[in-house]
């Protein structure tokens, strides 16, 4: 079983950055694909970006791609994921999420994920 809990989260202005962290807890961290989703009021759950269990493979959705990028360190059970140039269409609450495939964690299978935090950019 694997416990994660993200930080990281917070208000900022449009064109900011911020970086999310998740901390994990478990064996099986350094052997799992790992991702990040959102879920905005009103929308539907979006899968941001995906890692694999060594980092040699990344996703990212559309909307994101060339402003955010994740990021694992296996030695501290921990991935990031830096977004730059946050937009108000990038407000929702992130959730790091846990995987057995990278395949899996890409198409928004999870088998755990964490509380969430909460981004918010004003215009």
């Amino acid at each position: 079983q694997v416990q994660l809990v993200e930080s990281g989260g917070g208000l900022v202005q449009a064109g900011d950055s911020l970086r999310l962290s998740c901390a994990a807890s478990g064996r099986t961290f350094s052997n799992s694909a790992m991702g990040w989703f959102r879920q905005a009021p009103g929308k539907e759950r979006e899968v941001v970006a995906a890692i694999s269990w060594n980092g040699d493979y990344t996703y990212y959705a559309d909307s994101v791609a060339g402003r955010f990028t994740i990021s694992r360190d296996n030695a501290k059970n921990t991935v990031y994921l830096q977004m730059n140039g946050l937009k108000p269409e990038d407000t929702a609450v992130y959730y790091c999420a846990c995987s057995g495939t990278y395949q899996r964690a890409r198409g928004g299978r999870y088998d755990y994920w964490g509380q969430g935090t909460q981004v918010t950019v004003s215009s």
